[in-house]
């Protein structure tokens, strides 16, 4: 099958201080990540957003020309863009445009593997349409409904496909309740065997994944791509005659879309029930400690604080690392650093693990007891 050959244009507001290169390059690992064909990207600087288009009138005739040029079928907009302005860019180009939810929408619907990923990615997918059915139907007049004269005016035609989506969505959220119920009947045999549940997190492409394989012995898919495992896994895991239970999470992403946060609710949950939560980093991309701020946002959108004592930094690709000395001053001193790729560290962070858990054992021991 052809590649669809694809834009990729990061907005950057000329007074902003944004990330504007560093944006740019993850656009491209995103559209690379579901396969699309990169054949021009651009920083489009902007002097002010257009309510219309987001870009300047004079960009947009420019990527009119472009398109021409090298025949691409596909525009990718590293914004979230309103239904207006995408409808309007898509006019004027005459070409597809996508927005950054858009894209991560359809990466997270390729990669889906379980029935509970499946359901929560069109879930979120729904969700997202009904918020754009406002776009195109300007055009259409009312629906006639009844009989004859005495039917009178029916429903708008987006009125009709909001009802349609929303019957589908109900539809989806008592499956996905059901998968949710099981879910927790799990979980509460989990706790009342006392295994100690820990959660893996972090920004995309860290290398949790990697990680957990080790750790568990397992084979969920690691590659050096953006959300390259989609699928929340649960395994067992043992160490010195104690029994685990490790789960890796979904990778994280800056402005990682509402509509998925919520879809992936249950799965998220797994998150805050844990009683370790290893955040792992990849120390070697420059951009550490955005990363580190993005993953931190979000888990405090699930009701995780940055300062939870259950979190512990896990500082993963030292192997690749050249200068050490350069983030030196941005390690929290208390975090350890590993390989997963390596095998370097397992041990330490096997063993630092064994002790806050027996440490955090204790804690609650005593707290009872003074009780």
């Amino acid at each position: 099958m052809n590649r669809t050959d694809t834009f990729v244009i990061q907005p950057h507001l000329k007074k902003s201080n944004d990330l504007k290169n560093i944006l740019l390059n993850e656009a491209e690992s995103l559209v690379k990540a579901i396969d699309l064909k990169c054949v021009f990207s651009a920083i489009a600087g902007i002097d002010r957003i257009n309510p219309k288009t987001y870009l300047n009138s004079g960009y947009v005739s420019f990527l009119k020309e472009k398109i021409i040029e090298l025949k691409a079928s596909l525009i990718f907009i590293n914004i979230n863009l309103s239904p207006i302005q995408q409808r309007n860019l898509e006019k004027e180009i005459h070409c597809k445009v996508i927005d950054r939810t858009g894209l991560i929408l359809e990466i997270f619907g390729s990669r889906a593997k379980s029935n509970e990923g499946k359901l929560s990615v069109l879930l979120a997918s729904l969700n997202f349409q009904k918020s754009r059915l406002v776009r195109s139907w300007t055009h259409l007049e009312r629906q006639r409904g009844g009989a004859g004269f005495m039917g009178g005016p029916g429903e708008k035609q987006i009125e009709s496909d909001k009802r349609q989506i929303t019957e589908k969505i109900n539809r989806l959220k008592k499956k996905i309740l059901k998968i949710n119920n099981t879910r927790l009947n799990q979980r509460y045999r989990r706790v009342k065997n006392k295994i100690p549940i820990i959660s893996l997190v972090g920004y995309t492409n860290s290398g949790k994944s990697s990680l957990f394989n080790l750790i568990t012995k397992s084979s969920v898919l690691s590659k050096n791509m953006l959300f390259a495992s989609l699928d929340s896994t649960i395994r067992n895991a043992h160490y010195r005659g104690s029994n685990f239970i490790f789960v890796d999470t979904v990778g994280f992403i800056r402005d990682l879309p509402t509509t998925l946060i919520d879809a992936f609710k249950s799965t998220l949950d797994e998150i805050l029930n844990s009683d370790l939560i290893l955040h792992v980093r990849d120390i070697s991309d420059s951009q550490y400690l955005v990363n580190k701020n993005e993953v931190l946002k979000i888990l405090d959108e699930i009701g995780i604080n940055k300062d939870d004592k259950r979190i512990m930094e896990v500082n993963n690709k030292i192997d690749v690392v050249i200068d050490s000395m350069k983030f030196h001053n941005q390690i929290n001193k208390k975090s350890i650093m590993i390989s997963a790729k390596k095998k370097i560290g397992i041990q330490t962070l096997m063993n630092r693990i064994l002790k806050t858990l027996e440490e955090s054992r204790q804690n609650n021991f005593s707290f009872q007891q003074s009780n």
